[in-house]
């Protein structure tokens, strides 16, 4: 990193806080408010620098655009930005910690989405949203219904079955304004429903014609979903050192608190994590572990699996598979190869 000025930008929607710190003589230059318009003829007109911001709405735009007017760009995780928030939150002092943060040499960049890589993550986006939606109407409807004692059976499909000839059954006692309610979510359920479908096929086509998702896909466990979220989280594996430090920030690695040479190894971090690729991946690796428990290992990997099973159960197995599987695709990417699983000899 060289030793050019900082221009550290808290990201809003119209007014945007820019500081300008020199590291030379460690002090702030500047400190103000700009509009939009303003921030963008700033980034223009100056000099390179290390324009700074933290990860969050619309920084990999700003992120792009600093890029092509020749500057330094540095994405920081808003968690290690607050420790450096001194006296009281406000967009000055917000300013300020990103500018300190930006001149910490461990803390790293995350890595900055590409717009093609922007657009696969909306329709991964929008497929969550979809789906979470028609869980909650879901829901609501056997929720309401429950009130009137009747009950379905667990799952869409009998949900699907039963509510057409519940609505054209006369003779259950509804009341006619609870009808016409249970019309109108049945109504907003089925398009969810339709949505997500056609949100899921759009996702398949995607991942088809994506190389690198084509690639990923040949690994254990690792479907459309995982193969998509890994492919853009890793990028080109330049973001990360290690495949290690890959997995330690998805989540997959234990926490630590060490002191006086004792270390103390704990649970996987509940904050610090990519919770919905972590998820997908440890829901992924489950199914690997179902499908191998009932016969023999035929690769080193499964035989691995097996005795980290029968040796810490399969919860602990998953996350540790799991961490293997991102340890992998970051090779697969690193080292522009394919994946060989080792076959066991006869």
């Amino acid at each position: 990193m060289t030793n050019h000025n900082v221009l550290a930008i808290d990201l809003a929607k119209n007014v945007f806080q820019v500081c300008k710190f020199s590291r030379e003589t460690n002090k702030v230059i500047y400190n103000k408010e700009l509009s939009r318009k303003k921030l963008k003829e700033l980034l223009i007109r100056e000099k390179i620098s290390l324009v700074a911001m933290e990860a969050c709405a619309s920084a990999h735009y700003w992120a792009r655009y600093a890029k092509e007017h020749g500057h330094e760009v540095k994405v920081i995780n808003a968690r290690a930005v607050k420790g450096f928030l001194v006296k009281q939150k406000t967009d000055k002092n917000d300013a300020h910690a990103i500018a300190i943060a930006a001149t910490m040499v461990h803390i790293k960049s995350v890595g900055i989405l590409t717009p093609e890589e922007q657009g696969l993550q909306s329709l991964e986006r929008a497929r969550e949203l979809a789906k979470a939606h028609r869980t909650a109407l879901s829901n609501q409807i056997r929720g309401l219904l429950s009130e009137f004692g009747i009950v379905f059976a667990k799952g869409f499909a009998s949900l699907n079955k039963e509510l057409p000839f519940l609505l054209e059954d006369a003779e259950n006692n509804l009341p006619y304004n609870f009808r016409q309610t249970l019309h109108q979510l049945w109504e907003m359920f089925h398009c969810y429903d339709e949505n997500l479908k056609v949100l899921e096929k759009q996702v398949e086509q995607e991942v088809k014609q994506h190389s690198m998702c084509k690639k990923l896909m040949k690994l254990e466990g690792v479907g459309p979903i995982a193969a998509l979220g890994l492919s853009i989280r890793l990028g080109a594996a330049d973001t990360y050192n290690n495949g290690r430090e890959a997995a330690a920030n998805m989540g997959l690695t234990p926490k630590q608190h060490s002191s006086g040479g004792k270390e103390n190894i704990g649970h996987i971090s509940k904050n610090s994590a990519d919770k919905r690729l972590r998820s997908v991946l440890f829901q992924g690796a489950l199914s690997v572990i179902n499908s191998i428990e009932n016969r023999p290992a035929k690769t080193n990997k499964e035989l691995w699996l097996k005795a980290l099973i029968i040796r810490r159960g399969k919860k602990v197995a998953a996350i540790a598979f799991a961490n293997k599987t991102v340890r992998t695709a970051y090779a697969l990417i690193k080292n522009k190869t394919e994946y060989a699983p080792v076959e066991l000899i006869a």
